[in-house]
């Protein structure tokens, strides 16, 4: 029978915390018992609750996280969550399953876990050890050095520049120093098709198209050779 594995997420801010738990809330064997906002809280959890596995920011106000994890039973295990690079090594020192850079992409974290399952021998079967991604319908990017909440509902296209990519919403425009093909990944891909190597469009946004152009909202968005094939034979099939 499979461990399900009880952990609390420890970050002063909340759209960490919202990051983290989304991400965990895809894994089977994962259960996230509370979020906290500070140590004192997550004392208030371990204290309260059986927990196998903290995720903890470091750079907190009072207590940080490295300070914490000093005063907790070493058989709790942790993963330091962080924006900042220069605390790995005492990190690592404190005998931490992983070391975590801001912002955590959902796979990056997926290794982390798997790590943990791995060093601490925990019980997968083979139905269980299956990663649940629920369907989601937003994703965060980093913009305005905030983490933003974008809904697939509001978007209409995607378009790379260099190394931003600018996310064409249905009242605004969002900025992000990011890879179109990681912003696709992330996608639904019945919603969402790449056009070009610079488009990625909302299926439900496109108006009309030819062999050349999608147009939405009279903006016409070319149609690359190496994609045409699949493009025209999806929307010619809708």
């Amino acid at each position: 029978m499979t461990k399900i594995v009880n952990c609390i997420i420890v970050d002063d801010e909340p759209i960490a915390r919202e990051i983290l738990e989304s991400h965990l809330q895809k894994v089977a064997v994962v259960n996230v018992v509370a979020t906290c906002k500070n140590a004192i809280e997550a004392f208030n959890q371990i204290n309260s609750n059986q927990i196998d596995l903290i995720f903890l920011d470091i750079n907190m106000p009072e207590i940080s996280g490295l300070s914490f994890v000093k005063s907790i039973n070493k058989n709790i295990k942790v993963i330091f969550t962080t924006a900042y690079r220069e605390y790995a090594v005492d990190g690592f020192n404190l005998q931490a399953v992983d070391y975590l850079l801001k912002p955590i992409s959902f796979e990056r974290l997926l290794q982390a876990v798997n790590k943990y399952l791995g060093e601490n021998s925990v019980e997968i079967n083979e139905t269980s050890s299956e990663i649940i991604i629920e369907k989601n319908d937003f994703i965060f990017v980093r913009a305005d050095r905030k983490m933003v909440k974008i809904n697939f509902s509001e978007i209409h296209f995607i378009e790379s520049l260099s190394d931003y990519v600018k996310i064409q919403l249905q009242d605004n425009v969002i900025v992000t120093r990011e890879t179109i093909s990681n912003i696709e990944a992330k996608l639904p891909k019945s919603d969402f098709i790449r056009i070009h190597r610079s488009y990625i469009v909302s299926m439900a946004s496109i108006n009309s198209f030819t062999n050349e152009f999608i147009e939405i909202n009279n903006k016409a968005l070319p149609i690359s050779r190496s994609y045409k094939k699949d493009v025209l034979f999806r929307l010619e099939n809708v």
